[in-house]
Parts: C-alpha cells; structure tokens; sequence
C-alpha cells in the first residue's frame, strides 16, 4: 500500500499501543495508571494487607493495588498478581470486599494490547492481504478493548456500591487508565477504518494510472463504450 494512505493508520495505531502498553503494566509498577481510586476523607478503619493508619486514597490497578498512609507522602503498592480481593472496614466495625470475581477480568487489558501490538507490525506491510489482516486485526484488539472497558465500569461500579454501605466520608472514581481504555478503544476503530479505506483507495488511483482497476473507476457511459469498441484488425 502507498504510504500516504496507511501513515495515518499506523499513527492511530502507534498512540494505541502506547496507551495500552501503560494501562496493562499498571499498578504496582506505574502507580499513576490506576483503573479505580477510592479517596478516603475520613472515618476509614481497615483495608486488608494494609497498615490500620491508610489515609488519603487507595488504587485499584491490574496488578495489584496502592494505597497511602498517614506516615509516607507517596503511595506503598502490594504486587499480587490478577484477581485480588480487598476487604474494607470501617470505624464501627462493618466490613464490605471488593473479590476476585470484579479484578480478574482486568487481565484481558493485557491480551487487547497484545492484539493491538500485531495489528501495528501488520500495518506496516504494503501486501494486500498483510494490510487487510492488519485491519481485521486492529478490529478484534478494539473489539478486546472494549471488553476489558467493560470489566473496568463494572469494577468501578461495584466499588462505588461497596463504599456507599460503609457510612464513611469517601469518593470512587475512575482513574487514569479507565480513561485511557477508552481512548485506546476510540483510536483502535479509527485505525481499523484508516486502513481499510487506505487500502481502497489505493486501488482505485492504481487503476486510474491505466492498471486493472481503472474500467471499474471510470464513469458508467465510457465504460459502456469500450465494450462497443470494435476490436484493432
């Protein structure tokens, strides 16, 4: 394919496996890619696996989770691999957990950046079918995407609720990677589209330089006249 017409989906691409790289490593490594945050204002307790002293906020990522404490500025993170629980206790003794069940679908941010990685190698190649595959794919990696997006909301929004029965001054939220899911999602059906149309394009101004494709481009009344033409004696 003519470079001018797949640059574009190879840029889209690019940004999306960038992003998906970030959002995949995650928490405990990147601290800041979080996927849900719950900041504490007051009356917290208890959360498991952590100090009794947590204060300010706690992070959900793929990974594992971070959390901050009354004594340390930055945020200590707990490497657990996917499909964690985290219980939460309040002051008055009441518990609510967050299980394994809303984590471990979280892993499938890994598998959509996989996908999306191939889909960038195949973007590279001017081969028909190469290019066609390579759109196919970055389809099936937004396709993963937006599975793995869904299983974040539905892990925000069963945090939110597990929270709301403590009775503690707090606000969940979405984090960065939650978003950043989202764009990768968005950047994913354009790339797929870029391609695609890249390639029609393509051949549509190959058969306009007199190749194989330009009876199929030319208008309806001049195809019909070289069909009457009589043949060279």
């Amino acid at each position: 394919m003519a470079r001018i017409f797949c640059i574009p989906g190879i840029i889209f691409l690019l940004l999306a496996l960038v992003l998906s790289i970030l959002v995949t490593i995650s928490l405990p490594s990147l601290h800041p890619f979080d996927i849900t945050r719950v900041t504490f204002l007051s009356g917290l307790g208890t959360i498991s696996g952590t100090p009794d002293n947590v204060s300010g906020q706690f992070r959900f990522g793929i990974w594992g989770y971070c959390y901050q404490t009354s004594t340390t500025s930055g945020f200590d993170c707990v490497h657990t691999g996917h499909g964690y629980a985290v219980t939460v206790a309040n002051q008055q003794g009441g518990t609510e957990t967050v299980g394994t069940s809303w984590t471990r679908g979280l892993a499938v941010h890994a598998v959509a950046c996989v996908v999306t990685g191939i889909a960038f190698l195949l973007s590279f190649s001017e081969h028909v079918t190469v290019t066609l595959v390579s759109s196919l794919t970055a389809f099936l990696a937004a396709l993963l995407t937006l599975i793995a997006f869904a299983c974040d909301i539905a892990l925000l929004t069963w945090t939110q609720h597990q929270m709301s029965q403590l009775n503690i001054s707090e606000h969940t939220s979405p984090g960065p990677g939650f978003w950043m899911t989202l764009v990768t999602f968005i950047l994913l059906l354009f790339a797929g589209c870029t391609v695609c149309f890249g390639h029609r394009r393509e051949r549509y101004v190959k058969g306009g330089a007199g190749g194989e494709y330009a009876m199929g481009g030319a208008p309806w009344w001049r195809r019909q006249q070289a069909k009457v033409r009589p043949a060279a004696v």
